[in-house]
């Protein structure tokens, strides 16, 4: 089908398209118009990754704005959402507004109510809902991207409650749900009374396979040798063909080598892979690539001082890296860009690559089809449906002439295994995750608070309008699930029933616009109502927060046990809470797992190096800015509720939060709320006895600029930001005696982009 066929889209769209290389939609976009995605028609898309989906999410939301109307684009994760941003912002110039909103759940943004398209987290949608945001029911156009996500036990009920909220408040919406290949697209179809497009249709030609012995074995019964030298590993073999040039008959270039994803089972295993690998593809580097890998390099240690960041950016150097939860944001996009841009040349990743984020490939290699299972006691194999995911990535459109993707087998009966469990195999069908008790107390709860439902009946009505209410088939499971949630929730004083009616009480209200689980709630109120106001310390507060469902706590790993009881009969009198006795082995393994979260968010608000944190608790920098801004949402909440609640800890807890906010000691706070100034630099301008925001604004310019090593910019915006009459660093000599001790001389005019990385960062602020 051609683009000028296309009814319902703005005028400008085809010779938009048409710039970037688009002249005709593909078959599943065609059958897409086909069933009325540009008239309104809601639709469920379940096609292979690569194939064209965001296009026909595009055309649906485009042609809704073009009839007056608004989209919103709900993605599982914030990366996806910068991602999808940044791909809508091309319609700005014909008048397309977009806006983006992923964070700060308690508030209801009114200025998103102004854009055509919005992008957004369905955890943020979720609290739109709940704090009553007023352009919500003005929406016509709704895109659930990777929604068979709904299958997720812990993201899964969040998609699925949100949608049915969006269908109750605006009966005519049209929804656009996004998904890979499923097993039963059908359901999904039928649940959101939806069209359905089912399609294995791919641009370019994706073959899988198994790779045994010397050969790849393919899923269209051929072989191709791929010999695995004396002393190599199979994996190293793969990425060493994928590099090598192919050549025709005369000798020339025919198509240049490709890059490779390696799928892994852990964190450990894909920076360990990736260090092996990089002595394969740096025999694959010309000279501008390894000049190019070397910026690269520099911007990833820029992002944090940690033993991640050096081999992170040692192995890019060698045209290598790897990619997981642990690392930095920073870190995650430097690899992913460099990644599409074909200058490193192999990831080694965590399965959480395989979702959403745009980083196909030449080749994939699934080279761990089992990981470690908690319920299942030991290692168990991966799902059909994230397997697929990650083959998915194998070919690029427009940069691949084909895609490969393959699992290792070690013997002859585990190729077989491999080609019936995975190959041939169809992906599983997705199931609602939503009769799960975590997850029935806060939809619930926010349900009745958002006024969805005044009486049990209306709230039971709604639930039956969920994916679970229509697939389940176990009689009276999801009321005696409901009646056991509204138990709890009556009894901690979140509803008050009268008869049939339900009614949020006001403390109910505050807890669901928090976005916080009841439970979690209802543990920070005991703790701080059992709390002497006058006696609160920054690790008891951690520490309350820490033990709540919504702070995923750090694992306690082998010998630490007995070091931390330690510790917490040391500190005893610190915690807001009983401490439960170490004989009740379960629950004292949980208030020390508690505990040594509390104690890295303690050594953090401490100013402790973050290269000593990361070795110390055996996380990676991106697990502490997760565990920083958890607690900085909780203690907030936290903040809230003492507040309603007229208990005597607001100001403590106001602390805390600052405290880990920042990441510094209380004198700095002050210093470190200026934007621009941070924990590293507010420590250098307190030793040049600048301590205070005032001081600041009138600080000897000199002093400032000594304090923050010469770097003249950075001076200037740190003044312009304290509100200095005169911020302007033009003529102004550096105080050479505020400089940091240790740190080397910058010449003026450098650094116009202060690295985080110096020799006196790695000073550390106390032993531990």
């Amino acid at each position: 089908m051609e683009l000028s066929e296309v009814d319902g889209v703005p005028e400008w769209l085809p010779d938009h398209l048409a710039g970037e290389g688009i002249e005709s939609l593909y078959p599943p976009q065609a059958e897409a118009v086909e069933k009325g995605v540009t008239r309104g028609e809601s639709l469920v898309a379940s096609v292979p990754t690569a194939s064209g989906k965001t296009l026909v999410a595009e055309l649906a939301m485009l042609a809704s704005v073009a009839a007056g109307g608004k989209a919103l684009y709900i993605v599982p994760l914030r990366a996806l959402a910068s991602e999808k941003r940044a791909e809508f912002e091309a319609f700005e110039e014909y008048g397309v507004e977009v806006g983006v909103s992923t964070g700060n759940y308690e508030s209801n943004e009114r200025w998103l109510g102004e854009k055509d398209i919005i992008v957004a987290t369905s955890e943020k949608v979720d609290s739109l809902v709940r704090n009553g945001a007023s352009w919500i029911d003005r929406l016509d156009c709704v895109v659930a991207d990777e929604v068979h996500l709904v299958d997720d036990r812990n993201r899964g009920p969040t998609l699925e409650v949100t949608l049915a909220k969006l269908r109750r408040i605006n009966p005519d919406l049209q929804v656009v749900a996004l998904s890979a290949t499923i097993g039963n697209a059908d359901e999904l179809a039928d649940w959101l009374d939806a069209g359905l497009v089912d399609s294995d249709w791919r641009p370019i030609e994706l073959r899988k396979g198994v790779h045994y012995g010397q050969a790849l074995h393919f899923d269209d019964g051929t072989q191709r040798e791929l010999r695995v030298k004396s002393g190599e590993k199979p994996t190293a073999a793969i990425v060493r063909d994928t590099l090598q040039d192919e050549y025709d008959e005369e000798g020339n270039v025919a198509e240049e080598g490709g890059s490779t994803l390696v799928f892994v089972n852990s964190r450990r295993n894909a920076e360990a892979a990736a260090r092996r690998l990089a002595s394969t593809t740096a025999e694959h580097l010309d000279a501008e690539e390894i000049t190019q890998l070397r910026e690269v390099a520099e911007e990833i240690r820029s992002v944090s001082d940690t033993e991640t960041s050096e081999d992170l950016a040692d192995a890019v150097e060698q045209g290598a890296a790897f990619h997981h939860a642990g690392c930095a944001p920073g870190h995650r996009s430097a690899v992913e860009e460099a990644f599409r841009d074909r200058l490193v040349k192999c990831v080694c990743a965590t399965p959480t690559l395989a979702a959403g984020v745009n980083t196909p490939s030449r080749r994939v290699i699934v080279r761990d089809w089992r990981r470690y299972d908690g319920s299942a006691g030991g290692m168990a194999p991966l799902s059909v449906l994230e397997v697929h995911q990650m083959m998915g990535r194998a070919g690029r459109p427009g940069m691949d002439p084909y895609g490969e993707a393959v699992l290792l087998a070690n013997a002859h009966d585990e190729l077989d295994e491999l080609f019936d469990r995975y190959v041939w195999a169809q992906p599983e069908p997705v199931r609602s995750k939503l009769a799960a008790e975590p997850a029935m107390r806060t939809h619930v709860l926010a349900t009745v608070a958002s006024g969805f439902a005044a009486s049990r009946g209306a709230l039971l009505e709604f639930l039956e309008q969920t994916l679970y209410a229509s697939q389940t088939d176990e009689s009276g499971r999801l009321e005696r699930v409901a009646d056991d949630v509204l138990g709890y929730l009556e009894a901690n004083g979140f509803v008050e029933r009268d008869g049939d009616g339900l009614q949020a009480t006001g403390l109910g209200h505050t807890v669901s616009r928090l976005y916080l689980d009841p439970m979690s709630a209802a543990e920070i109120i005991d703790g701080l109502r059992d709390a002497d106001p006058t006696d609160v310390s920054a690790l008891g507060l951690y520490h309350l927060v820490s033990r709540t469902p919504d702070m995923y706590q750090l694992y306690l790993r082998s010998g630490e046990r007995e070091d931390l009881a330690m510790m917490a009969y040391e500190r005893e009198s610190e915690f807001l809470g009983a401490m439960p006795s170490e004989f009740e082995d379960e629950r004292f393994e949980d208030w020390l797992s508690a505990l040594k979260t509390a104690k890295l968010l303690e050594d953090w608000a401490d100013e402790v190096d973050e290269d000593r944190i990361t070795e110390r608790y055996g996380v990676g920098p991106g697990d502490i800015r997760g565990k920083v801004d958890t607690a900085e949402w909780l203690l907030g909440a936290a903040e809230s509720l003492a507040a309603e609640l007229d208990l005597g800890s607001v100001t403590a807890v106001r602390e805390a939060k600052k405290r880990v906010q920042y990441g510094v000691r209380e004198e700095l706070l002050d210093l470190a709320g200026v934007r621009g100034v941070g924990r590293k630099r507010a420590r250098r301008l307190y030793a040049a006895d600048i301590e205070t925001r005032a001081d600041l604004r009138e600080a000897d310019k000199s002093v400032v600029l000594g304090a923050l090593r010469g770097r003249r910019k950075t001076a200037e915006s740190v003044l312009e930001n304290a509100g200095h009459q005169h911020p302007s660093m033009e003529g102004v000599d550096a105080d050479e005696s505020a400089r940091p001790a240790e740190a080397p001389a910058v010449e003026d005019g450098e650094g116009d982009g202060e690295r985080a990385i110096d020799e006196e960062d790695q000073a550390t602020f106390g032993d531990f």
